[in-house]
């Protein structure tokens, strides 16, 4: 299967170009999408420490590459092209593990509930966690589709529903979170409070992924994108 897709390699590239990323730039959000690394999320450049929607938005950033990741894929199963699908389990698995048992419990543990103790938003955030829920159900099937070894067509449909599926739910989740959620929150708590969730923020972080956890994520997401030929931010720029 590698040979086969490193001989379709720059084809599909160029399909993929065509074809599939003027759908997924208009509804992509977030400033980090194609960073091959990040600073420390402990301090920002005045050596202050990065505030909860921040850190939160940061971690937005990378979802919206694995959303990427999962776009590619999907224009490979629709052409019915091969392609290394280990690549599409170790972006589902990032998901489940950074993203949906990590970032999400962020803010279904700290976020939401406050918010439904304050009486704010609480439409949002009751859909915010249904999706939640939508997307864990979502990531086991592609981990199970895409683990198939021998595949047959109503496999590789039912991993490109299960992937557009994903996509379409998580690009305007993640943008209410950015553009509503987020900035709600900061004046829903004190100063106080809301430096203390910061640092809690962190703390969880080491905890679960050690030092560095997030740029090692990063790092893990850009080999992804060089495996399957979509690292190079230059492929995105429109041809005059």
């Amino acid at each position: 299967m590698k040979t086969e897709f490193k001989h379709a390699h720059s084809d599909a590239r160029r399909r993929f170009i065509s074809q599939g990323l003027t759908i997924a730039a208009i509804g992509s959000v977030g400033g980090l999408g194609f960073l091959s690394g990040c600073k420390d999320k402990d301090d920002d450049d005045d050596g202050q420490k990065v505030s909860p929607p921040e850190d939160l938005m940061q971690e937005h950033g990378l979802l919206n590459r694995v959303l990427l990741i999962y776009d590619t894929c999907k224009i490979h199963l629709s052409i019915n092209e091969n392609f290394p699908r280990e690549m599409l389990v170790n972006a589902a698995d990032i998901i489940r593990t950074f993203v949906e048992d990590y970032h999400e419990k962020q803010e279904e543990n700290y976020l939401f509930p406050r918010f439904q103790k304050a009486n704010q938003l609480t439409d949002l955030v009751q859909t915010l966690l249904q999706q939640h829920k939508a997307g864990r159900v979502l990531t086991d099937q592609i981990t199970q589709l895409a683990k198939i070894a021998s595949p047959v067509d109503t496999d590789n449909q039912k991993l490109l529903k299960a992937l557009t599926d994903f996509n379409i739910m998580y690009r305007p989740h993640e943008a209410r979170e950015d553009t509503i959620l987020f900035p709600a929150f900061r004046k829903l708590v004190s100063r106080h409070e809301y430096d203390a969730l910061g640092e809690e923020f962190e703390n969880n972080e080491h905890k679960l992924f050690g030092k560095g956890g997030f740029e090692t994520m990063v790092d893990n997401v850009a080999n992804i994108e060089k495996t399957l030929g979509i690292y190079d931010l230059n492929l995105f720029t429109p041809k005059q």
